[in-house]
Order: C-alpha cells, then structure tokens, then sequence
C-alpha cells in the first residue's frame, strides 16, 4: 500500500520523539498500535462483507439460470403433453367414429345373411380358472373340455 522503508520509519520515530516527548511517546505509540489494529481489523471485515457479496450474487444467478433452466424443461414437456393429449383425443374421436359406424351397420338390414361359424371341438376356446395357478398345474383342464363339448352337443341337438 504505502511504500514505507525501514529508514523513514526510523526518521518518523526520531521526530516523535522530538515532538511528543519520553513520557508521553509509549502511550501514543500503543494508542497508535491498538488504532492500527482496529483499521486491519474494519479492512478485513470490508474484504469478507465484499467476497460474502460475490458470492451470493454467484448463487443468485446460478439458481436464476437453474430456474430458467426447469422453466425450459417444464415448457417442453407442457408442449410434449399437448402433443400427446392432442393425438389421444384424435384417437377417442375415431374409435367413437368407428363404434357409430358398427352400430349403424348392425341396425341396418343386411341384404345377405350372415354366415355362422362352424364350430367343432378344435374352435372352441377352452376356459380356464386363472385364479388358482398352483391347482391348475396339478389338475388336468379335462372337467372344462366336458363341459364345453356338453355345451357344443347341447347347441347342435
């Protein structure tokens, strides 16, 4: 800060002690060391309140970018589930289409008549008790076959 040397220490303490005297010069001299302190001590807190300072600005505009940041990502998947939002509606309003479309086909008279499937025992759909997966493996499905061929001798009789 200052560029002070030795010597102009020395002649700065000679013209002191000239000026202010023996008796009083120790009680200057500490009262100067204890004001000494005290401005060191007001610098380094300055130095510490400014880095403090920096340092939560830093933070400031990293969580503002990270803000930003979020925003962009929540705008994106905002977008991304319009998208997708759009084309489920498009698809609800052609599957209603086509369940309309059925209907009025089955309500409207059909000029042929409609062939029925030929059903034998390799047609039908054998139904099984899905609950109970440790019965099923220990028991043959011959009770469902039976009933399902009872049904079919049922329906052509």
């Amino acid at each position: 800060m200052f560029d002070i040397g030795f010597s102009e220490l020395v002649v700065i303490g000679v013209v002191a002690l000239i000026v202010i005297g023996p008796e009083r010069l120790p009680k200057v001299a500490r009262t100067a060391g204890h004001l000494y302190g005290r401005l060191q001590r007001y610098v380094s807190t300055v130095k510490s309140d400014i880095s403090r300072e920096i340092q939560l600005d830093e933070i400031r505009r990293a969580g503002q970018s990270f803000k930003e940041s979020v925003e962009s990502a929540a705008s994106g998947v905002e977008q991304q589930a319009t998208v997708v939002d759009d084309f489920l509606r498009n698809e609800a309003s052609n599957v209603t289409q086509a369940v309309t479309a059925s209907e009025a086909e089955r309500q409207a008279p059909a000029a042929e008549p409609a062939m029925k499937p030929i059903e034998t025992e390799q047609t039908l759909q054998q139904s099984l008790p899905l609950d109970e997966p440790d019965q099923n493996a220990r028991r043959a499905p011959t009770a469902v076959v039976e009933t399902a061929r009872s049904e079919s001798a049922g329906k052509s009789a």
